[in-house]
């Protein structure tokens, strides 16, 4: 009779026993490697090509992978951006063919032709000898009357001269020059002669006549004020009070004995 130790396993027991530990193999190789096992799913090679070469992990073909997708957009991205600058005239840079060379040689740059260009303008203003006739010759010189050619200057000062306008009830300023009085040559009469600064429009023109009185103005002792029977300034003959300020009342005083002295001069002339 055998004894227990001696007792052999059936195979029956053996196989549930390896049947048993498959699975708990198969967790454990998935924990440690949850894409598989790569040897598994890849392809029978022969011998020496499993010797020569080893087949790729998922990591590196992850990794080629990604390599050629960063290549193939960063060679889209450069041809994108060589057709927009080559909108604007950039991009690459185009290699000249020689006759294209050759010709740009040939032909002037800018600066040459804008020079040429000055040059040929030039020569065209020297050709040009243009000569206009006048429409009307000036043989001779018209002289300027002013009825103040047979009269001498007797008295000559700078002053302002006022009107006293009737309607508006106040003084009118009428223009600022040089107050004269002028003695004709042939009968002798004197007359007050103004004119405008620049303009030399007159703005005072009458006889001094012996019925003409000279007041001092309100609250000045440079300015004079009268009455004028006639006035011819405008043209016609009209009555006016007027009045003149001077730079200080030494000018004024000068005036006012000149004025006194013509009305002496004239008192005899239109007497007679």
């Amino acid at each position: 009779m055998a004894d227990a130790g001696d007792a052999k396993p059936t195979p029956s027991a053996t196989q549930g026993a390896s049947a048993d530990l498959r699975p708990a193999e198969q967790e454990t190789n998935l924990v440690k490697n949850p894409l598989g096992d790569p040897s598994a799913e890849a392809p029978a090679t022969d011998a020496k090509g499993d010797s020569d070469t080893k087949p790729p992990t998922y990591t590196e073909a992850a990794t080629n992978a990604a390599t050629t997708a960063a290549s193939a957009a960063s060679a889209a991205a450069s041809n994108v951006k060589d057709s927009m600058f080559s909108m604007f005239g950039g991009g690459a840079k185009k290699e000249r063919k020689p006759e294209e060379a050759d010709d740009a040689k040939d032909e002037p740059s800018g600066s040459s032709k804008a020079q040429k260009k000055d040059e040929d303008e030039e020569v065209d203003e020297e050709e040009a000898d243009v000569e206009f006739e006048p429409v009307v010759r000036l043989t001779e010189r018209v002289d300027t009357k002013t009825n103040e050619e047979s009269e001498e200057q007797v008295f000559k000062m700078r002053a302002k001269l006022f009107k006293f306008d009737r309607d508006s009830r106040e003084w009118k300023e009428r223009g600022t020059g040089d107050v004269r009085l002028l003695k004709h040559k042939e009968n002798g009469k004197t007359r007050l002669v103004m004119r405008r600064d620049k303009t030399l429009k007159v703005c005072a023109n009458h006889y001094v006549t012996p019925d003409m009185k000279l007041s001092p103005n309100v609250g000045s002792d440079r300015s004079w004020v009268w009455n004028v029977a006639a006035d011819v300034s405008e043209g016609e003959p009209e009555a006016q009070t007027l009045a003149i300020r001077f730079g200080n009342s030494e000018n004024a005083n000068l005036f006012k004995e000149a004025f006194i002295k013509a009305q002496q001069d004239n008192e005899a002339l239109f007497k007679s």
